[in-house]
């Protein structure tokens, strides 16, 4: 099968701008789940159909544990979207991923506690999906090479606990993620990146390090104005790197690895 690509933005802080489009129309999409975080804004960047979504509305005022990431994702695939690449702030955990750096995540460790985990809970039908790897090697790839051309540096690869939030960790947590040899602590990656596959959605993460959570002794302690001041000094770098990497996927065939997925969660899915 053919299949038209079409890519879905989700944008954290900074990065739900909709002057990044052209041509946009904003859509209202009701979902079997409620509704998603804000209105959707379709159009073309770089010559691409893209659907832009800001995670925490456009305010941000929706907080992590409250993003409707089922309907999120529903709503982006009801719009025809094939892939999602997201951005997300995060805090570092490692002394060589500074502040302001971007990592292209390939692995996440979930300790959310409140969150709908699946689109598929209903009495008929039971999936266990398996989720590794948890992110479409392919798209990393190209955001890794797009970056590279762009002299733009990134972490090829990382590993990010994803915890509920809003609160920041203790400095005890911080050393125990530490100890797990994780690279990045977050808030909003799961189920995100759980639900965009289960929705046969090619998934791919751009985060950046906005801080040192706790652990380091010789910097602040994260708070939300360092982050967000952080965020907004290397919005740039990864807006850029949104904007050149959009067509690099368009530019590929992507009926295997869609195909791939699809079959994936058919043979997936147990009836009772």
């Amino acid at each position: 099968m053919k299949y038209n690509v079409k890519i879905g933005i989700i944008g954290g802080s900074g990065l739900d701008n909709p002057d990044l489009f052209k041509d946009a129309t904003e859509q209202k999409v009701i979902t079997p789940y409620g509704e998603p975080s804000d209105l959707l804004l379709s159009g073309k960047l770089n010559g691409i159909d893209c659907v832009l979504l800001a995670r925490h509305g456009r305010n941000h005022s929706i907080s992590p544990t409250n993003i409707n990431y089922r309907a999120n994702i529903w709503a982006l695939k009801h719009l025809g979207c094939t892939h999602i690449i997201a951005s997300s702030a995060t805090g570092s955990l490692k002394e060589e991923i500074k502040p302001g750096d971007l990592v292209i995540l390939d692995s996440f460790i979930d300790l959310t506690k409140k969150r709908e985990l699946t689109m598929f809970n209903k009495d008929d039908k039971v999936i266990h999906i398996p989720i590794e790897p948890a992110f479409c090697s392919t798209t990393r790839n190209i955001i890794i090479e797009t970056a590279q051309s762009l002299g733009i540096h990134v972490h090829q690869t990382g590993t990010a606990v994803v915890i509920e939030g809003p609160r920041f960790s203790t400095k005890a947590e911080s050393n125990l993620y530490r100890s797990w040899n994780a690279d990045l602590v977050n808030m909003t990656l799961a189920p995100e990146v759980v639900l965009a596959k289960e929705a046969g959605l090619l998934y791919a993460t751009i985060a950046m390090a906005t801080d040192y959570d706790c652990w380091r002794e010789a910097t602040e302690k994260v708070n939300v104005a360092n982050v967000v001041k952080v965020f907004q000094e290397n919005v740039k770098k990864i807006t850029k790197l949104f904007i050149e990497v959009v067509p690099k996927i368009a530019e590929k065939n992507w009926d295997v690895e869609i195909d791939e997925l699809n079959n994936l969660i058919q043979e997936s899915v147990q009836s009772k």
